[in-house]
């Protein structure tokens, strides 16, 4: 009989690459996890997947018994909700993914306000580099910057503009820009996220537009790193509103080039179209866009 850790096997191995990635993901040993599958391939009579050390992908059965066990657990996960009581309290499970850096410092201390707001409800926050919604079983999902092509419906939660910042120390030694012309003879720190083209830089203000390509001296793929190095004295750096108000407000780093305006980053948050529907999600939507207005 398939039972709910089978169908929970499926949809691991469908977001997975690797055997020992699906392993981790349900808190398994690689080992273990090979014994589960098997068995469920000899219960059903069928090959699921192709697997190596290194890689796995599914078969075409194993795909569509993927598909339909994501459908069933989902089903699952919503029987509670459909039983509940007048008092309107949300049960069940919530994952949200989100990039460390938002995650951590905006979005946690937020999400802590939401749990005690619904007691019941389990959350699962799943930080990651760039948290795309392919491959993982998230319920929404957190993105930064403009959208590629995503079958997920976007709710823009905060505009969120780029501001360029350096230290004190740093503007003293250098001295500051005062045109965008001058960025060419300063230190630029840059970060590399979402496949994005970091070094080139979109400027505007008002009718006056200026496209610039800037030759980083430091390059990194954490934009804390690259926020401290800059309170450091390292150089200038390019960076939300979210991650460097704080430390404006606080003097450890001035902003530069105020009156320009280089292309914002929103705060978006991505929501598979057949969960929109989800008290859970629609809690947390509502909850995300009061909690992020400006």
């Amino acid at each position: 009989m398939i039972s709910i850790e089978d169908l929970r096997l499926a949809v691991a191995l469908s977001r997975a690459e690797s055997l020992s990635a699906a392993a981790r993901a349900l808190n398994v040993s690689p080992p273990a996890l090979s014994m589960r599958l098997r068995k469920l391939e000899t219960l059903l009579g069928l090959t699921l997947a192709n697997r190596d050390a290194r890689r796995l992908s599914l078969t075409a059965d194993g795909e569509r018994f993927s598909r339909e066990s994501a459908l069933l657990l989902e089903q699952l996960e919503a029987l509670p909700e459909s039983f509940r009581q007048k008092d309107e309290r949300l049960v069940g499970t919530l994952r949200l993914a989100a990039p460390f850096g938002f995650g951590r410092q905006r979005l946690a201390p937020l999400l802590a306000r939401f749990i005690r707001l619904h007691p019941q409800l389990c959350l699962h926050l799943d930080l990651r580099e760039t948290p795309w919604p392919d491959r993982h079983d998230s319920d929404a999902v957190i993105h930064i910057g403009h959208l590629n092509d995503s079958l997920w419906t976007a709710r823009q939660l905060s505009p969120n503009e780029r501001w360029l910042c350096a230290s004190p120390a740093y503007l003293q030694e250098h001295g500051e820009p005062t045109s965008p012309d001058q960025l060419s003879a300063h230190r630029c720190i840059c970060i590399r996220e979402n496949d994005e083209d970091v070094t080139l830089w979109h400027l505007r203000k008002g009718p006056a537009r200026k496209t610039l390509r800037v030759e980083p001296a430091l390059l990194t793929n954490d934009g804390s790193v690259a926020r401290r190095w800059a309170e450091q004295g390292l150089g200038l750096v390019l960076r939300s509103q979210w991650d460097v108000s704080d430390a404006i407000a606080s003097g450890n780093l001035i902003r530069v080039l105020a009156d320009w305006n280089f292309d914002s980053a929103p705060v978006n948050l991505l929501v598979p179209s057949r969960k929109l529907r989800s008290p859970r999600v629609q809690a947390l939507v509502a909850f995300l866009e009061d909690a992020l207005k400006v």
